[in-house]
């Protein structure tokens, strides 16, 4: 697996994933991730099997409601790119504990600006809010 990261001609990562991970591998990476990379890609491969199941009231879905206690300990995080991989998925399944970490990643990064990553992750987070709000 590799990650080509946001640049100054592309606002988004880009991963080659030779196989993709089951939500048990997932969990097990976020649980103990042995680089940002693992992060985003097991944050990256759980958004597309968001969007491949839908959001509904069971399926993945639901396992990722159940996986919220993994997920957040990323609430603080400073990266732009799993902020943004985590607001994603706290926009699909609109985890309801998330909504006040979503906002104080906000203000952190309102007071503090990523910096050089090519992109502005609040565009992300700023939406998953308004969709908690709709």
């Amino acid at each position: 697996m590799s990650v080509s990261y946001p640049n100054q001609y592309r606002n988004y990562c880009i991963f080659d994933i030779k196989e993709q991970k089951t939500l048990p591998e997932i969990k097990t990476s976020l649980e103990n991730p042995k680089s940002e990379e693992d992060v985003l890609e097991s944050l990256y491969t759980l958004n597309l099997m968001l969007d491949k199941d839908g959001v509904n009231e069971k399926g993945v879905c639901e396992k990722v409601l159940s996986m919220y206690p993994i997920l957040s300990k990323y609430n603080n995080t400073t990266s732009p790119n799993i902020q943004t991989f985590l607001a994603g998925i706290y926009r699909k399944t609109k985890i309801p504990d998330a909504f006040g970490p979503l906002c104080a990643m906000l203000i952190r990064n309102s007071i503090n600006p990523p910096k050089n990553c090519g992109f502005d992750p609040n565009e992300e987070i700023g939406g998953a809010i308004l969709d908690y709000l709709a």
